[in-house]
């Protein structure tokens, strides 16, 4: 990855995940802004989404954050197992 957004959204997914080395992040541009999405293990689902949806929210909210800072829009959304585009 050569984009600091996604790279910054690996690092804290990789500090919450088991299995760091499946960890992967992609970006896509559009009319909107930036989506990054969230590629991890089936196993460490359950870590990335948290309690109630929680662990989720607190990593768009800090990728928010981080948009609002270097003037983008930044959305984050976390791929289900399997999908096509995860390996």
């Amino acid at each position: 990855m050569e984009n600091k957004e996604a790279n910054y959204l690996e690092m804290i997914v990789k500090n919450v995940v088991e299995k760091e080395d499946e960890v992967r992040v992609t970006q896509e541009q559009d009319s909107k802004g930036t989506k990054l999405t969230i590629f991890v293990a089936e196993s460490d689902m359950g870590k990335i989404i948290g309690m109630g949806g929680k662990m989720a929210e607190s990593i768009r909210s800090i990728m928010h954050a981080y948009g609002g800072k270097t003037d983008q829009k930044i959305g984050v959304v976390i791929s289900e197992p399997g999908d096509k585009n995860s390996k």
